[in-house]
């Protein structure tokens, strides 16, 4: 059996202390399973899902291969979203603390191109980055990849789902063929397949297995007829009451019917999906992640990647066709420590997909009729922190304790009225408590931060 300590690994001391400091104590199984093969150069096929632990599993592989006198990019890091690439990039820098003059340059779109120009041409060791701005880069110039030696692709399935496989292939035409390819899945249906195929050399696949300990996560699943979908969301909320919750649904308009329809009856509700521009997102996001906003409804694809911490319940609108994307989907609830609900409506036409599941669990799915469920009409929903955007963010050199000293100082807000601070390039977020949004609304009218007066207005 391998060892789960990072010790036995082929890592430099400095490495290992650095790991200890950030408090990694033990190999998660992806990581165990996995480095002991990226460290030898092998291709890598791991089917992991968010939250395992993967970023470390290739980050302290490539950090390892990296030449700090050579100024030329010789790992690069493809990922579905902005939000995953921010996540990947932190973390890497995060485990590169100990090697010193390694430098990674985040390359996503949504961001002006001239910056981004001027890191590279600056030298970069590591690239993080969304394939369409890879892509745009490559065709420019101004990204040059002949000397890279390791090449990841994280969460490969979802960037085949939003259509990126024909710009993946263009960016891969641009390496070398001796580079080591490390791809990661949360699933691996047959396209992953077919791509490993093209892309790799005699991979190793690692599978980290994803089923959910009964004790964590509850499974409940309610037959209904197809025009009681809404009505038996509704009554779910009303039974079970979950303070944070994602609605999985199929489509963008399924998403956006839905979070109305919870408005409509008192369910603060967002919904997520493609059709939001990045703007939009980063707002949902945010909101979400702050407690300002109790339910998101989303589409597998804008829902991965999405770094969210304690997440009460899991409802199903309706049954994914693949049991892999049930298991991941509910795999979202019930971490660090926490129990967690994963609640699935479903129809008679449906049971092909129940049964499914049944088998991919290798157990019976325990059913349930919404007659069962306590109803409570006079049930709502309503977050307990409010969203305050200012008009100032990092390029005006505003850092979260500008915000914590300027609330908490003339603003007269206790530091426990404040929740989690988001700081983007032109603006940032703050998360109050509901009955101090007022205040801090009057304040920022006329008072300043860093010294500067700052507009400030509540996010709807």
């Amino acid at each position: 059996m391998a060892s789960d300590s990072f010790s036995s690994l082929s890592i430099s001391a400095e490495q290992i202390a650095n790991l200890e400091s950030l408090g990694y104590k033990k190999m998660t199984p992806i990581q165990a399973q996995s480095l002991p093969h990226v460290l030898k150069g092998k291709d890598l096929i791991a089917k992991a899902k968010t939250g395992s632990g993967k970023t470390a599993a290739f980050g302290i592989g490539i950090i390892n291969l990296i030449n700090p006198r050579f100024f030329g990019v010789q790992a690069l890091v493809i990922c579905p979203t902005r939000e995953l690439a921010d996540q990947v990039g932190k973390e890497i820098r995060r485990l590169a603390r100990a090697v010193p003059n390694i430098k990674l340059v985040l390359l996503c779109g949504g961001k002006p191109l001239g910056p981004q120009i001027g890191s590279l041409e600056h030298g970069a060791h590591i690239v993080v980055g969304t394939p369409g701005r890879l892509q745009d880069h490559l065709t420019k110039g101004t990204l040059k990849l002949d000397g890279l030696k390791a090449l990841v692709l994280d969460e490969a399935d979802r960037m085949l789902d939003m259509g990126f496989a024909e710009v993946m292939e263009d960016i891969i035409s641009y390496t070398p063929k001796s580079r080591q390819t490390m791809l990661f899945s949360a699933t691996y249906p047959d396209t992953i397949k077919q791509m490993s195929r093209t892309i790799q050399r005699d991979p190793v696949t690692v599978t980290v297995e994803s089923e959910h300990k009964e004790s964590v996560i509850e499974q409940l699943f309610y037959e209904v007829k197809k025009h009681e979908r809404n009505s038996t969301l509704l009554a779910l909320f009303e039974h079970y009451k979950p303070e944070t919750t994602i609605v999985f649904c199929h489509t963008k308009i399924q998403c956006d019917e839905v979070a109305s329809m919870l408005r409509d009856n008192k369910i603060e509700a967002l919904a997520i999906h493609g059709d939001l521009d990045q703007r939009e997102r980063d707002k949902v996001l945010v909101r979400f992640s702050n407690n300002s906003c109790s339910v998101l409804v989303a589409t597998d694809v804008a829902a991965r990647g999405l770094d969210i911490k304690a997440l009460e319940a899991v409802i199903n609108y309706e049954l994914p066709r693949d049991p892999e994307i049930f298991i991941h989907r509910i795999g979202r609830t019930g971490r660090a420590g926490e129990t967690g609900l994963a609640l699935s409506i479903y129809t008679p036409s449906d049971v092909m997909r129940l049964n499914a599941i049944e088998k991919y669990q290798k157990k019976p799915c325990v059913s349930d009729v919404p007659e069962s469920l306590d109803r409570d009409p006079s049930f709502t929903l309503v977050p307990p922190m409010v969203t305050i955007q200012l008009d100032g963010g990092r390029k005006s050199k505003i850092r979260p304790g500008d915000i914590l000293g300027a609330l908490t100082g003339d603003a007269g807000l206790s530091g426990s009225q404040i929740g989690k601070i988001d700081i983007f390039d032109m603006s940032s977020y703050v998360a109050v408590e509901r009955d101090a949004a007022r205040q801090v609304l009057s304040y920022l009218a006329d008072g300043k931060i860093k010294g500067r007066a700052v507009r400030a207005r509540k996010v709807r």
